[in-house]
């Protein structure tokens, strides 16, 4: 009598391919019945060899031991996932840039223009970078030449102003990034937005934090932060 390897397979699955507790409770009383009557009804002349009876031991403490590896294996995990979500709280109320290309511009009569940060991500360092700003009609309002960029994450803040030293109208602005190399070669350029974390809700299963951001950016992973402000 030898446990299906197959039962050992379904065990170290877990989940719902795993066996549950009553099924486990189940699967170790029937070996146990087994091999006592197997015992009991053995060939006198041909008994069962300590080696195999071993093997057969081995093989149910195997899957009780699978069964607790999951058990704790799981505690693990449930505690990183509420480690997770402790760390995504600590963000509620704090300025992050994440990807995509929007920035806004308020005017208070008592404070002036102000226009929200923007960011760009390189995978490798720019000789130069070209950045334009443009309203909703595709009207360029804004251009700048920053430089040399290193690769990485950078932010920076635009006055809500044009080339000419005007102050542009409230609303929503579109910004662009132009990235060369020192050989003048075209660079892959990811634009990042700033918002503001409003709240954290646990995805499926209690995995996979989302941060809320708001009507206008929704819902985004950790991963999409790119920058605390």
């Amino acid at each position: 009598m030898n446990i299906d390897t197959n039962v050992l397979s379904n065990v170290n699955g877990g989940g719902s391919n795993g066996l549950s507790a009553r099924q486990s409770d189940e699967l170790r009383e029937s070996f146990m019945t087994l091999l006592i009557t197997q015992l009991q009804n053995q060939d006198p002349l041909n008994p069962m060899d300590n080696a195999e009876m071993t093997s057969q031991l081995a093989q149910i403490n195997t899957v009780s031991g699978i069964e607790q590896l999951n058990d704790t294996l799981n505690g693990i995990t449930q505690q990183m996932d509420a480690a997770k979500t402790l760390q995504a709280a600590g963000l509620i109320d704090k300025a992050v840039l994440v990807p995509g290309n929007n920035v806004m511009v308020s005017v208070d009569p008592e404070n002036g223009t102000y226009a929200t940060p923007f960011g760009i991500e390189l995978a490798k360092p720019a000789e130069n970078v070209e950045v334009t700003v443009t309203n909703r009609s595709g009207e360029v309002v804004y251009t700048r030449d920053l430089g040399p960029v290193a690769a990485g994450v950078e932010s920076f803040s635009w006055g809500g102003v044009t080339n000419d030293g005007g102050s542009v109208a409230e609303g929503a602005y579109r910004v662009s990034f132009k990235a060369t190399d020192a050989e003048g070669n075209a660079l892959e350029t990811q634009a990042l937005n700033y918002a503001l974390v409003q709240g954290v809700s646990p995805g499926a299963g209690g995995s996979d934090v989302r941060l809320d951001l708001g009507a206008i950016y929704g819902q985004v992973g950790l991963d999409q932060i790119k920058q605390i402000l």
